[in-house]
């Protein structure tokens, strides 16, 4: 399709209601628009570029060996409690009108469903391992809906889960799929950097994050000047960039 043959337009003037850089480069150029705080709509252009990372994405899991599957946006209430997630902090309720509570959450994460799921298929070890991934909406309750893409209401993410017969079969895995991982930010053009970081309401344990330095962003990270070893503000015991941790 010709430029000229789109529909939106690029603006001279950057959205009033916008705080965001990010967003307020893609809404001037025609890539995004504004719904509501913390949601957008992907134009034509943004669409364009958001099928292409997918594309990238697909690649290398397919490659890892994962199945794509897509669960559904909407979780029933009877999932989350068997987890003790139902009441996190960050879920958005669905209520029906008509009814006097909620029964279902906007899928704020899969854990839960995907391993009532894999219990009808998984009848011994022989079933193991296995991994899927999919490219879903999410929805959370987030009260700091101002830096434009970078933390919504409502964004793409892409989930990878997989099950193991043994903690040794995992941990094979996991390195697998950071290599993964890495190969995908390097094919978007991105120097990426392992982190340890908190895991908020989806562990008790630390997580590993891929960060990127920017100027703008949601975190500050601490970063071994020598083996590139890096902590998140949130845990970091690591003030001084010229120690290395390992």
């Amino acid at each position: 399709m010709r430029q000229s043959e789109l529909f939106t337009k690029t603006a001279k003037e950057a959205p009033k209601d916008e705080v965001a850089k990010n967003a307020q480069l893609l809404e001037r150029a025609g890539f995004i628009y504004k719904n509501s705080s913390g949601i957008y709509s992907y134009l034509p252009l943004g669409w364009r570029v958001i099928q292409k990372i997918a594309g990238v994405i697909k690649d290398e899991m397919n490659a890892l060996g994962a199945q794509e599957i897509f669960m559904p946006a909407l979780v029933e209430k009877k999932y989350m409690e068997a987890t003790g997630r139902w009441d996190v902090d960050i879920s958005i309720e669905a209520k029906a009108r008509g009814e006097d509570e909620a029964n279902f959450v906007l899928g704020w994460s899969h854990e839960d469903i995907l391993t009532a799921m894999a219990g009808k298929f998984i009848n011994s070890y022989k079933d193991f391992p296995f991994s899927v991934y999919q490219i879903q909406t999410k929805f959370r309750h987030e009260a700091r809906a101002k830096s434009g893409l970078l933390r919504g209401r409502e964004f793409l993410m892409k989930d990878l889960y997989s099950f193991h017969a043994s903690e040794s079969d995992f941990a094979h895995f996991y390195e697998e799929a950071k290599a993964a991982y890495f190969r995908i930010f390097e094919r978007c053009g991105l120097k990426a950097i392992y982190t340890l970081a908190g895991g908020g309401v989806f562990t008790a344990e630390n997580t590993n994050e891929f960060q990127v330095i920017a100027p703008i962003g949601e975190d500050t990270i601490y970063m071994c000047d020598k083996c590139e070893y890096a902590e998140n503000k949130e845990v970091s015991s690591l003030k001084d960039g010229s120690k290395c941790l390992r």
